[in-house]
């Protein structure tokens, strides 16, 4: 594949990302919102693989660090990296690229479900490590009460991993070459 078609790719799943945070956020009492750019976060490993979809996060995390409003509630700039949402938004291209390396390595299992998989390794699993541990850090809190924390996300971010599985699952139906993570 072209190194231009790479960061066409790139980019494109970064602004789905950024896309994703106009979807109206809701806050949650200890300062995190739940928004749908997770959502974005696992397509990026589901379609794109582990490397493409790894830099798409990471081009986003470093968008919202030099200040761009891209964050859902139009929030970016430096000081989100001592908020309590810190730990996921620094998790988030780990997190893709957990995401497509379940992805790459379930290719015995139909699309769907290896992205659906990979989504809740990558995208629930991966995030709330880092996510956790911000929490913990900021908060100032143990690992147990901000994994506490963090229930409340759970049932959302299933959700969105199966969505993540259906629409990965689409694609592949409509356009077998162009979901990367099985190329």
């Amino acid at each position: 594949m072209s190194m231009e078609r790479n960061v066409a790719l790139i980019a494109l799943f970064t602004a789905l990302i950024a896309a994703l945070g106009l979807i109206p956020q809701l806050t949650l009492a200890f300062g995190v919102p739940i928004t749908a750019q997770s959502l974005g976060v696992m397509l990026c490993g589901t379609v794109l693989g582990a490397k493409r979809g790894g830099y798409a996060a990471l081009l986003f995390v470093g968008l919202v660090a030099i200040g761009l409003p891209l964050l859902a509630g139009g929030r970016g700039g430096l000081g989100l990296f001592t908020a309590p949402t810190a730990g996921f938004l620094i998790g988030f291209p780990v997190a893709a690229f957990v995401t497509g390396l379940v992805m790459e390595r379930l290719r015995g299992l139909p699309v769907g479900w290896a992205a659906g998989i990979a989504s809740v390794f990558g995208g629930v699993v991966a995030l709330y490590i880092f996510g956790i541990a911000g929490l913990a850090i900021v908060l100032d809190r143990s690992a147990i009460e901000a994994a506490l924390l963090v229930t409340a996300f759970i049932p959302g971010d299933l959700i969105k991993a199966v969505f993540a599985g259906l629409i990965t699952a689409a694609l592949f139906r409509a356009r077998p070459h162009s979901v990367l993570s099985r190329s």
